[in-house]
């Protein structure tokens, strides 16, 4: 692995993750964290919510997560708007999962439909978001993406280490 590579520290330290050594993943997403790795960001995180290979502590947790959405992560800025919606935070939880649903974050749209039924989100801002949704995952699909998921699901688990 290069010195000062973030990208490969998080991806060494999701593979000691899959190992079970969390302790081991911590030092790796946290040296990649530091270097501005966003996966990392949110995996340490999930580490820091579930209190593998640290203390459980809700501060860091949010802080990580924070970081990684302002980074463009869907799935962190999906789970903010979880923890505001849990904190009685509803209009402020419809505003991150509009962004993680722009960003293409298919969770956001359930929540975002539940949050319309409850008269948190305008019809407008609603159907501007399943467009802004829709053009999000257009953007990644292709040929290559399908066939290569395809290869994937079909030869899962001969990748493993």
């Amino acid at each position: 692995m290069e010195a000062n590579d973030p990208g490969a520290m998080c991806r060494e330290g999701r593979l000691q993750y899959d190992k079970g050594d969390y302790i081991r993943a911590f030092e790796y997403f946290t040296r990649a964290a530091e270097l501005g790795d966003v996966e990392a960001h949110y995996n340490l995180s999930v580490l820091y919510d579930v209190g593998e290979g640290v203390e459980k502590d809700e501060g860091k947790e949010i802080h990580h997560m924070e970081e990684a959405a302002i980074g463009g992560h869907p799935g962190a800025r999906y789970n903010l708007g979880c923890h505001e919606w849990n904190n009685d935070n509803k209009e402020r939880a419809m505003k991150h999962w509009i962004i993680a649903a722009n960003l293409g974050e298919d969770d956001s749209i359930k929540a975002l439909m539940h949050g319309f039924k409850k008269g948190f989100v305008s019809k407008d801002d609603l159907a501007a978001t399943l467009r802004a949704h829709q053009a999000a995952v257009n953007a990644t699909k292709s040929q290559q993406r399908e066939a290569a998921e395809e290869h994937y699901r079909n030869h899962r688990g001969q990748y493993a280490s």
